[in-house]
């Protein structure tokens, strides 16, 4: 930690307040309030700490990534971070000057045009933490919308996603929410859906891929929800969209994704980007912000805040969301992904996950007491039945270098021995064999 403040700064600091030491000034505060001080080593020079980073760092185990569950390692262009990093980009935390802002607010627009293309929806906003928090704010807006009570989700729903739905909803009166079951082949079970929807029902939260992988039925599913006069929020893939039925095309009302997989990296979980598209019906029900463009008084273009249906904006009671933060250097990143690969690039990103997945879920399903578990297509990840708990093959693929997937049995009964197993462009056929090499012997 680097602090400015010489010793003869707090000194004349502290004899400017009357007090003669730090102790002093915080006398009146409970000592058990206070935190202890600390035996911090002595300060090293830049030098000395590089070096010392270096050796920690050299302490670290790297492992062949195999985790998905919502987060995935993709290939990102050397230009996404180059661009992304000008200082043209480091603006002030909120646009609100547009006058001040016009390069913030341009690349917010340009962000919501590509997510309502890739999409196929109608609107698209801004400022949303995460695909989590833009799925719980989309099921908000249908209960807005038809004042109906019942939230319907998938079995097969992230289970990070349904807490943080549950916690959005927890003070919602009378809101209730309820699971449908999967079919064998890991996909929803379309009768049992037909008998869950009912005249209470606000809406459906199809997620395709679900979380194990598998795509479901859409068509048919949003058939089934309009039948009932239900609304349908999707939670898609973005990168997934390059091969897939968009939301658009299949009849989604709201479509959500988690944008990480749109050039921004890991980072060990986050920061992740929050993509929520409506319908134009509903796009007044969106949170966060809208840009769009208008003309000044002498005729340019001019980026402005179109909406802004926050409680900063608005008076709190009218407000459709408190959210605050604008998470626009990680639209930046995707809007700048998406420029440089274009329709085709992602579309042959796309094909490279499903191949990469494919090929690594026959090579795995080749040795004895391991299996593909459902039958449904799916992407970038499956499910693979192992014939000893999940966490235990973990635990012996790391120390082979491997860290082999995320294991099941936490967030779902019975699936104690299935490990979620994913597999994007990042992965050689080198890896590929040599993960299933490793689960020999298991």
């Amino acid at each position: 930690m680097f602090i400015p403040n010489t010793p003869e700064d707090r000194k004349e600091m502290l004899a400017k307040i009357g007090v003669s030491s730090v102790t002093e000034l915080l006398a009146q505060i409970p000592q058990d309030l206070l935190y202890p001080v600390l035996d911090l080593p002595k300060a090293l020079t830049e030098p000395e700490l590089a070096a010392h980073v270096r050796a920690l760092a050299a302490k670290n185990k790297p492992l062949k990534n195999f985790i998905g569950a919502g987060m995935y390692e993709h290939f990102i262009p050397a230009a996404v971070g180059a661009l992304s990093s000008r200082g043209e980009f480091l603006t002030a935390y909120t646009p609100y000057q547009a006058e001040a802002s016009q390069g913030t607010l341009q690349t917010i627009y340009e962000f919501q045009s590509c997510m309502c293309a890739l999409l196929e929806m109608d609107a698209a906003t801004a400022s949303h933490y995460d695909g989590a928090t833009a799925l719980a704010e989309a099921v908000l807006a249908c209960l807005r919308v038809n004042g109906r009570k019942e939230v319907l989700i998938s079995a097969a729903f992230h289970p990070h996603y349904k807490e943080v739905l549950k916690t959005y909803t927890r003070h919602q009166p009378g809101v209730k929410i309820t699971e449908s079951p999967l079919g064998a082949d890991g996909t929803l079970d379309l009768t049992a859906l037909k008998e869950k929807l009912s005249d209470n029902t606000s809406c459906f939260v199809l997620p395709t891929p679900n979380f194990f992988g598998c795509l479901e039925r859409a068509d048919e599913v949003s058939a089934l929800v309009h039948q009932a006069g239900a609304l349908l929020a999707a939670a898609v893939n973005p990168l997934a969209l390059g091969v897939l039925q968009t939301p658009g095309a299949f009849g989604a009302d709201f479509a959500v994704a988690e944008g990480q997989p749109l050039g921004n990296a890991v980072n060990f979980g986050g920061p992740g980007l929050g993509i929520m598209t409506a319908k134009k019906a509903y796009m007044r029900q969106l949170p966060g912000r809208i840009v769009g463009i208008a003309k000044d008084k002498n005729g340019k273009r001019s980026f402005v805040l179109t909406l802004q249906a926050r409680e900063q904006h608005i008076r709190r009671e009218k407000a459709s969301s408190n959210i605050c933060s604008n998470e626009a250097l990680c639209a930046l990143n995707a809007v700048i992904y998406l420029t440089l690969l274009g329709p085709r690039g992602l579309a042959e990103a796309a094909e490279l996950n499903l191949e990469r997945a494919h090929t690594l879920a026959a090579l795995a399903g080749e040795v004895p007491g391991f299996k593909v578990k459902f039958t449904a297509p799916y992407f970038n990840e499956f499910v693979l039945e192992c014939p000893v708990p999940a966490k235990t093959v973990i635990k012996k693929l790391e120390k082979k270098g491997i860290s082999a997937g995320y294991a099941l049995g936490a967030d779902f009964k019975g699936m104690e021995n299935c490990l979620l197993v994913c597999a994007t462009e990042t992965k050689t056929e080198e890896d590929l064999k040599a993960y299933a090499n490793a689960l020999r012997g298991i």
